[in-house]
C-alpha cells in the first residue's frame, strides 16, 4: 500500500463496532499526527468532533456552515455539533 498524502474517508466506521471504530478513529489521528489531510465524510457528529480540525455542515448538496468547533460554537450559540447541524 502506498503513503498518499491526503486520505477520503468516507463514513469509515459506519456498522462497526465500537472497539473496531477505536481502531479507525486511533489510525486517523495518527495519520493527523503525521501531516495527512484528511477528508472525513460521516453523519456521526460525534465523531466530526473529535477527529475533525475544520468542518463543513453540508445540506441538500451545498455547505451551510464551515470552520473549526470553536468557529461554529460562536457563529450559533450551540456547543454540540449536532445542535449546529440542525440550526
Amino acid at each position: 500500500v502506498h503513503d498518499p498524502p491526503i486520505l477520503i474517508l468516507d463514513e469509515p466506521t459506519a456498522t462497526l463496532d465500537v472497539p473496531t471504530a477505536r481502531v479507525i478513529e486511533a489510525a486517523i489521528l495518527e495519520a493527523k499526527a503525521r501531516g495527512k489531510c484528511i477528508v472525513y465524510s460521516t453523519h456521526i457528529m460525534e465523531e466530526a468532533e473529535y477527529l475533525c480540525d475544520h468542518i463543513a455542515v453540508i445540506h441538500q448538496g451545498r455547505i451551510q456552515a464551515s470552520g473549526t468547533m470553536q468557529e461554529l460554537r460562536a457563529s450559533t450559540g450551540k456547543q454540540r455539533l449536532r445542535e449546529i447541524f440542525l440550526d
